[in-house]
């Protein structure tokens, strides 16, 4: 067992709070870049478009499927597999599935 002291214990907590406060800092700046410019809304909806497709196609799989005991879960894994690649990535999720499992 490893003895750590108490004056260690506080130091590793306190870089915690450092960590967390850099990434609320850079999430801001982030969101204050995107919100500046008017190209950086249109993205986000493309980007939100996008997922909501994807989870859909997903949704609908599982719906065909239910009837074949047939189902692949909808979670942000899955969901980004069929974002990044389309039907591509839906399909190799199926082939997985019906190969692997």
């Amino acid at each position: 067992m490893r003895c750590i002291s108490a004056w260690a214990e506080r130091r590793v907590a306190d870089m915690h709070y450092v960590w967390l406060g850099v990434l609320v800092v850079s999430s801001l700046f982030l969101l204050i870049t995107l919100v500046r410019h008017k190209w950086s809304w249109q993205w986000l909806g493309y980007a939100v478009l996008h997922v909501v497709v994807a989870a859909f196609l997903l949704y609908f799989v599982n719906l065909a499927g239910s009837y074949y005991d047939f189902k692949i879960p909808l979670n942000i894994p899955t969901v980004s597999t069929v974002l990044i690649l389309g039907a591509p990535g839906l399909l190799m999720l199926v082939g997985l599935k019906v190969v692997l499992f």
